[in-house]
């Protein structure tokens, strides 16, 4: 790993933890004020077998990431979060944020190996399966409750997509938020982010939760030295980093029924000159996807619960910028997509019989549009207009049986048909056994699928920095062994260790053609990853909590080449402390990755550190809350592997950032 200036951002964290009191000290933080035993508290989980199981008696290693973890580290986005998880990693192009997971990134991918759900609703979309992480995300991260992340193929219980892991948000309730909350936050680079919420519950249960978000971003002049000439500006872009976003979100339940629907807007500028763009000309994205859905669950009995939902989505994309043409000078090209789909989901959780908690369901998906289309302007040229639709479906089952005291075993199987691969059955097992009276150890096994999407499967542009279509294409098949040990120390730590080894058969890559010139999407044969994953986490009397995990990991393809974009060393710690004699909290972390591989050269490795001081209710009058984080605080300057659609090999991170945030709740 390249050497940074980790001794530094490590003496920052150990100081942050010497500036805690000591157990027993008096603090007026509320979080402090609470039983001790509450401080390290076992949550309940849902999204690793669609009923509410506790986090040992999950057939995975979850992780659980809380509304307080997001404030005190000041996350600002999904992506900021789950980069701070064992085992996963974060990269970005300076368009989209992309997620990758033990050695597993593939360039060209947009995040469609996650399943992403809100509140157990899917939100990857219908021509891409793209996870939204970043800024393009549809939730303000102010109105998550807490993030499950549940590791490892859940295909058994979900369907495709579901490949290396499940992203559960789980949103508030209009009664968390207890009335209305205005939020308004200013960073370098010109950014400015503004939240205006409001909640309300009603004495028989009925509550509300309303909230509109907008984001801006001037972005700062980049350069590249692939594009370093006088024609080309001196390899600088100069104000095209910029980016836009508002969203919406509205949440309602009571008398059993739950509506919830969100719509985000984005526009990004791209300074890259990605897939053959004239470089230092404009060039944009634009996302826009929403959603809604419907739930009602009633208890049907004794031991038997039932739940119903229909959702529906729509997601649109459109990029445009400048392109070469045959005479050496410039045309704008748009390129664009539209998505559309619908479904429902029926699943009974039976714990009627002694000794089971199964649960049994159904679930269809029409996706209604998957349409692509790319044209030239001035004068108009059409180059793809492709336009397809869809059906699949699945039924499922999963059954958590107790063999005898402090064992059990899970296991599940789901049978999909999808009109595009044919049929898939997806089986999922783990034994669970309480080792002693601290100690889990599960033993778990899986395998998961991936459907190709409609952008691997049909888009093609007939040029020579064009891609080619590939309807030939295999569904991409994984099968996973996992050893997990979870040891509780006592009330207040834990320690996490798991032993992984995934194969992976037909796995699609967008690969540049040699004699064309044009990429195109392939079933490149297999790859292998295996390793470990160390994590422990551990809080205080005083209110301090420590995290920390360490992963190494080996991936590689058929021929036993280190994958591109995988890093074999990842390391993080956390600390969220209360300051002595202050009425305030100290947020630190360090993200460490060593070198990955890009096309033809080595990215180096690095470390990151980040810090977020937050106040503490009332420390500055009734409802009002200040936070400042500085992001990147050393400044340290790193890039990640860009992929065959990019001149350069990586594309850089973001410098150090120095954001203030100013919070008022009315009414207080």
């Amino acid at each position: 790993m390249k050497r940074g200036r980790t001794p530094v951002a490590f003496a920052v964290l150990c100081l942050s933890a010497s500036l805690a009191p000591r157990a027993g000290a008096s603090t007026p933080d509320d979080l402090t004020a609470l039983p001790l035993e509450q401080l390290l508290q076992v949550p309940m989980v849902t999204s690793a077998s669609r009923f509410e199981q506790s986090v040992s008696d999950a057939p995975s290693a979850v992780v659980v990431l809380t509304a307080r973890d997001i404030r005190e580290h000041g996350w600002r986005t999904l992506a900021d979060a789950l980069a701070s998880v064992p085992g996963l990693y974060v990269t970005q192009d300076r368009n989209y944020t992309y997620l990758g997971a033990r050695g597993f990134l593939r360039p060209g991918d947009y995040d469609s190996r996650f399943l992403l759900l809100i509140d157990g609703v899917r939100l990857n979309d219908a021509v891409y399966d793209q996870a939204l992480i970043g800024n393009e995300g549809l939730l303000d991260m102010d109105l998550v409750a807490r993030i499950e992340y549940v590791p490892g193929p859940g295909a058994a219980v979900y369907g495709s997509n579901a490949l290396f892991g499940v992203i559960n948000v789980i949103t508030k309730a209009g009664s968390a938020l207890a009335g209305s909350q205005a939020s308004v936050t200013l960073a370098g680079a010109g950014e400015r982010r503004v939240r205006a919420s409001h909640g309300w519950h009603a004495q028989n249960g009925d509550d509300l939760l309303l909230s509109a978000s907008a984001y801006r971003r001037r972005g700062d002049d980049l350069y590249f030295a692939e594009f370093d000439t006088p024609e080309q500006n001196n390899g600088v872009a100069r104000g095209l980093d910029g980016e836009r976003a508002h969203s919406f979100f509205a949440k309602a339940t009571g008398r059993g029924l739950t509506f919830s629907a969100g719509y985000v807007a984005r526009d990004k500028d791209i300074p890259t000159a990605s897939f053959g763009a004239v470089f230092n000309r404009p060039n944009y994205t634009r996302d826009t996807q929403a959603f809604a859905n419907l739930g009602y669950t009633r208890q049907a009995g004794t031991g038997v619960l039932l739940a119903a939902n229909a959702f529906w989505g729509r997601a649109d994309y459109e990029g445009a910028g400048w392109y070469p043409d045959e005479t050496d000078s410039a045309r704008r090209n748009v390129d664009g997509a539209h998505a559309a789909w619908y479904g429902a989901n029926l699943h009974a959780t039976v714990t009627a019989f002694a000794g089971h908690k199964l649960v049994a369901g159904v679930e269809a998906r029409r996706n209604a549009r998957r349409e692509q289309y790319n044209y030239n302007e001035a004068p108009y040229q059409p180059l793809l207009d492709e336009r397809r639709a869809d059906s699949r479906w699945g039924v499922y089952l999963d059954d958590e049986i107790a063999l005898r005291p402090g064992l059990l075993l899970n296991a599940g199987v789901r049978y999909d048909r999808d009109s595009v691969i044919g049929s898939r059955v997806s089986p999922r097992a783990a034994l669970i056994a309480q080792a002693g009276p601290r100690d889990t150890v599960k033993l778990i096994a899986g395998n998961a699928y991936r459907s190709p999407n409609a952008y691997e499967l049909y888009y093609a542009i007939p040029a020579a920095d064009g891609m080619m279509a590939n309807p030939d294409l295999r569904a991409e098949v994984i099968r996973t062994q996992e050893l997990v040990w979870e040891r509780m120390r006592d009330a207040y730590g834990k320690l996490t260790a798991s032993l992984f080894r995934y194969r992976m058969d037909d796995l699609i890559t967008q690969q540049l053609d040699a004699d064309t010139g044009m990429l195109a999407f392939r079933n490149t044969d297999r790859a292998t990853a295996h390793g470990l994953e160390l994590a422990g986490e551990q809080a205080f009397g005083s209110g301090a909590r420590v995290r920390a995990s360490y992963t190494w990991q080996l991936a590689r393809d058929g021929a036993g080449a280190w994958l591109v974009s995988s890093p074999r060393h990842l390391a993080k710690l956390a600390a969220t402390v209360p300051l002595a004699g202050l009425p305030a909290r100290l947020g630190n972390e360090l993200q460490c990755s060593a070198a990955r591989r890009t096309e033809h050269a080595l990215a180096a490795g690095y470390c990151v550190a980040n810090v977020t001081l937050t106040t503490l209710p009332g420390a500055f009058g009734r409802g009002v809350g200040v936070a400042v984080s500085v992001y990147n605080l050393f400044d340290r300057r790193y890039g990640d592997p860009a992929g065959p659609a990019f001149v350069q090999e990586s594309v850089p991170g973001a410098g150090r950032t120095l954001a203030l945030r100013l919070d008022y709740q009315f009414g207080r």
